[in-house]
């Protein structure tokens, strides 16, 4: 059958998707972070198409195609349009230098995968082994926003971690209802609008996207 070779393709994916997170982790372009974020979707679209096609579940094909036109068309778009606006190129700032952030995010996948190991465990072979990558890359997301003092990587950061999620939630449950993916994909690309006038209010206001600034509003 078909099942071990959708193992190896989803197994061979899941570390594609743990090397472009710490890709994201390390880089100081923005626009380079962004197309990582979409290289990211396009290999969540992908393994959601081999679990559709591994478990028969027809609904998951219509998950993979909403992943590739939000993640890997749609938001990539309405980020790469906001940073010309904005006139962003450069994420030079970061709160921690790149090689400690590197150790960190190691010891986090580390930890990512003693934590998953006794879940991983129980689960079946097409799950054994990618919810510890999952839960890596939610990790390593959420450290990318909390090292990055500019706006735009801090979202970045957070649509990554819901990438992980997802991919945790394909490989281990073979997807949700299709009503609470079409609501997640709704939140997000309202959530996107809703950053991006944010991200303009930022900008007007301190004429910088560095989140600190914000700290001046306690006084006021």
């Amino acid at each position: 059958m078909h099942l071990p070779l959708a193992s190896q393709i989803i197994n061979l994916l899941a570390a594609i998707m743990l090397l472009l997170a710490f890709a994201m982790l390390t880089q100081r372009r923005i626009l380079t972070l962004i197309n990582l974020f979409a290289m990211q979707g396009l290999t969540l679209t992908l393994s959601t198409a081999v679990v559709a096609w591994s478990s028969s579940q027809p609904h998951l094909y219509w998950s993979a195609l909403i992943t590739l036109v939000l993640k890997v068309i749609l938001l990539p778009s309405i980020l790469h349009r906001l940073i010309r606006k904005l006139n962003v190129k450069w994420d030079v700032e970061t709160l921690i230098n790149i090689p400690t952030t590197m150790i960190i995010g190691i010891v986090l996948v580390i930890l990512a995968f003693n934590v998953a190991l006794p879940i991983s465990t129980l689960a079946g072979n097409m799950t054994r082994g990618t919810l510890g990558i999952a839960m890596a890359v939610v990790l390593l997301a959420f450290l990318m926003m909390i090292t990055r003092s500019k706006a735009v990587p801090q979202v970045i950061g957070f649509l990554a971690m819901e990438n992980g999620l997802f991919f945790a939630a394909t490989s281990a449950t073979h997807g949700m209802p299709m009503v609470v993916e079409l609501g997640i994909a709704l939140d997000v690309l309202v959530g996107m609008v809703i950053l991006g006038v944010f991200f303009f209010q930022i900008r007007e206001r301190f004429d910088s996207l560095d989140i600190r600034h914000l700290e001046k509003l306690k006084e006021d």
